[in-house]
């Protein structure tokens, strides 16, 4: 599973960071980002920034993407 954050919509609450800090940041300009080894992926408004996620945060990256007040969190599966 990877997943990205798509920064146009996002709307800056940090439920996404609350929820999973170990995939999601909040940086300085208020926007999540998607993370990779805690090092902030940045790709504005695309799907470049496709950060791996762990086996043990699958299911917080899925909840974190189901509360998104934005929607602007997408998850992509890896077959």
């Amino acid at each position: 599973m990877h997943v990205w954050i798509d920064q146009d919509l996002c709307t800056g609450d940090g439920l996404c960071v609350d929820t999973c800090p170990d995939v999601f940041v909040q940086l300085e300009d208020g926007i999540a980002y998607v993370a990779d080894n805690g090092a902030a992926m940045n790709d504005p408004g695309g799907g470049g920034s496709l950060a791996p996620v762990s086996q043990r945060d699958r299911d917080a990256v899925v909840h974190a993407a189901d509360i998104c007040p934005g929607e602007c969190i997408f998850i992509e599966l890896s077959m």
